[in-house]
Formats: C-alpha cells, sequence, structure tokens
C-alpha cells in the first residue's frame, strides 16, 4: 500500500508531495476511529521495549528525527505509527521563511534526500500553540535554532529566547548548532563559541527548572562532518557543562559514493543510506571519549532494525529515523522494534540497554560494525 501510494507522491517534486501527504494523513486521522485502526495496525507484532534516557522512560528507542514536523502539526497522527518519541523543529525564535524553492531533493536511487530548508518555521510561539492544541501522546523534544538573520555575535540570545519559550511545553530540548543550510551555524561547533553556548543555555536550565518545578533535558545536534579533534572537544565541552545528551549527527555537506549522481551536485545537507556509515563511526568516536557519562541518540542512514542496532552497538541509546521513513513507510517504525526485541530475547536479556551492553562486551572493537548481517 504505501509503495503504491509512494510511487504516486514522488512523481510530485519532493515539497509538494510532503505537504500533500500530511494533508492527506490529517484527514484520514480526523475520520472515526481512524487513529485507533491506525494503532493497531502498526502495533501489530511490534512488543513491548521501554528505556529509560536523560531521566525519561520512552515506550521504545525508535524516534522522529526533527525536520519532518517542522512545526508541531502531525504530532497526533505521527504518534499513531509506534514510535517511541517525537522531536519537532527545528524552530526559531521568530518565523521565517527558509530559503528559496527549490530546496528539496530526493536521490532515489541510493534512498537519499537532500536539502536545504533553511530552518522554515512558523516561530516558537506558533509552534508551542500547535503542540498545545494537539497533546502529547508520546514523548516530544522540541529542537531549537537561531534565526538566520540574527548576527552571529547574538546566537546565544536566539538558543535563550527560544529555550525559555519552549521549556514548559518540551520533553526535552534539542539545540542544532549543526545544519549546513543556515550561514555561520557550523561554527558554534568551534570550542571557544560551543563552550559559551552550552554555558548559558545549562545556566538557563537551571533558573527554568527552579521557575517550572520540572527538570527539562537539553540534547546537542552535531554534525558528521567534524575530524577526531572536533569530536573530542565537543565531548569535553558537553561533560564540561552536564548536558544531558548528544545527537549524532545532522546532515553531510559531503557526498559520499554519489559521485555519479547528479542531484549530489545540489547545494544542501545529504541524509539517508549514504549517511549511514560516516554518522555511525561519529558516534562510536563520540562514545569513546563520552564512555556513557552522556547518552548519544544515533541518527543517519537507519532502514532496519540491523541498521538500528549497529548504531546502538556503536554507542547510541535511542535511535531517530527520517530519510528512511520517507522511503519505507510507518512499517519502518514497527521492524525496527520488533527486530531489536528479537535480539534482547535471543540474548535471553531482562531490556534492551542489558542486550546492547552485552554485545559491546562480547564484540572485539574492530568487529563491532562488521559483524552485524
Amino acid at each position: 500500500m504505501y509503495k503504491l501510494l509512494r510511487a504516486m507522491l514522488f512523481r510530485l517534486d519532493a515539497e509538494t508531495s510532503h505537504r500533500l501527504a500530511f494533508a492527506a494523513l490529517d484527514l484520514l486521522h480526523r475520520l472515526p476511529g481512524a487513529s485507533r485502526i491506525a494503532r493497531a495496525i502498526c502495533s501489530r507484532n511490534a512488543p513491548s521495549l521501554p528505556v529509560s534516557v536523560m531521566g525519561l522512560t520512552f515506550p521504545n528507542p525508535v524516534g522522529l528525527a526533527a525536520g519532518l514536523d517542522k512545526n508541531a502539526e502531525h504530532i497526533q497522527p505521527l504518534s499513531d505509527f509506534g514510535f517511541g518519541f517525537l522531536e519537532v523543529g527545528t524552530v526559531t525564535p521568530r518565523p521565517q521563511p527558509g530559503n528559496p524553492r527549490p530546496r528539496l531533493f530526493r536521490l532515489a536511487r541510493h534512498a537519499a534526500i537532500v536539502n536545504r530548508m533553511g530552518f522554515n518555521n512558523v516561530g516558537v510561539y506558533r509552534l508551542i500553540t500547535n503542540l498545545v492544541r494537539q497533546g502529547k501522546p508520546c514523548p516530544v523534544g522540541i529542537n531549537i535554532g537561531k534565526n538566520r538573520d540574527t548576527p552571529a555575535e547574538r546566537s546565544v540570545d536566539d538558543y535563550l529566547s527560544a529555550l525559555q519559550a519552549v521549556y514548559a511545553h518540551a520533553d526535552y530540548v534539542a539545540v542544532n548548532v549543526s545544519s549546513p543550510n543556515t550561514p555561520g551555524l557550523r561554527d558554534l561547533q568551534n570550542e571557544q563559541d560551543l563552550d559559551a553556548l552550552l554555558r548559558a543555555l545549562k545556566a538557563e536550565q537551571a533558573v527554568l527548572a527552579e521557575k517550572h518545578g520540572r527538570y527539562v533535558p537539553i540534547a546537542l545536534k552535531i554534525a558528521p562532518d567534524l575530524d577526531d579533534a572536533q569530536i573530542a572537544a565537543i565531548a569535553g565541552r558537553v561533560l564540561e557543562h552536564h548536558f544531558d545528551a548528544v545527537i549524532a549527527t545532522n546532515t553531510t555537506v559531503t557526498r559520499p559514493g554519489l559521485a555519479q549522481e547528479p542531484l549530489a551536485a545540489q547545494a544542501g545537507g545529504l541524509s539517508g543510506r549514504p549517511l549511514k556509515t560516516l554518522s555511525t563511526e561519529i558516534i562510536r568516536k563520540l562514545h569513546a571519549h563520552l564512555r556513557g557519562r552522556v547518552p548519544i541518540i544515533g541518527v543517519g542512514g537507519v532502514e532496519s532494525a540491523g541498521d538500528a542496532w549497529e548504531k546502538l552497538l556503536a554507542g547510541a541509546d535511542l535511535i531517530q529515523i527520517y530519510t528512511g521513513f520517507i522511503y519505507e513507510g510507518p512499517r519502518l517504525v514497527r521492524e525496527i522494534v520488533r527486530g531489536l526485541a528479537e535480539r534482547v530475547a535471543a540474548a535471553g536479556c531482562r531490556d534492551l540497554p542489558e542486550a546492547v551492553a552485552r554485545a559491546r562486551n562480547s564484540a572485539p572493537a574492530a568487529s563491532v560494525i562488521e559483524g552485524i548481517s
């Protein structure tokens, strides 16, 4: 069914089909009984697989990455697909239109997408209105960024403003300093700038926790295009400032294995299958520095339970999908959860973290990835 729908939608340009698909999804969701039917279908043969990360309990470890539901307009229908959590955004303090169209391109032969959306969003206050109206049927993270026209020296102000606005409504907040589509944004990953940003955010988090009577974790989303020294520096700042998690990774500006693909020449960030190995390697290197003291949310090229397991063995604690969801459809969530649960059962473990820890300890470092089927 989804393959037929996808074939029809893929005849249209990517952004138009995205809009039409969500319009249809919202319409179906409003039909009496549709949500119950969708949940029954998507949860079939998908066992319970709860995990606790960042002080939060997730029904399962498979989340939706930021970027698909930028404005928190589709929380309810998306949750029907069985996600353990959803991440909305990236949202900026003020609304902005993003980059000129076309800005989204499918590389279908490679199960990949190139985007240069540029943080197009309705602004933080309208996103909150959307979220409050729909409620949260599962944990929801809110991904925040800076406005394009905010001067570099005032970037911290934008992040603080967005954090203050979303804090009371988020289960966790993701800080996006790694999109390649906002000029100068990735400079915030430099050690000095990152130190100032993380310091300010943690100080504000303490103030907001006191004000609202609840602690909302903050995660840092990083790029895959980092060298070993940059990874080490980021890990050091995350540990020093007691950040609650790292999301690894965002899209890449490189084009691994795509030399003969015409659309690969389009400017923007690449996601999907070609990103998988690069993002997993970043996770492994990051985990070598963090050593479990800060959890990692792994994202990039996950199309199967095997891909998810690979990222977990590399050091991730949770998984997010985006491009794989576009190409494989809602069944992907169920298949990943079911596949991970089968690994837990086969290992004779109580839960997923125990199974992952046992697999990490028993596999030689050099064969952790190579041994995955």
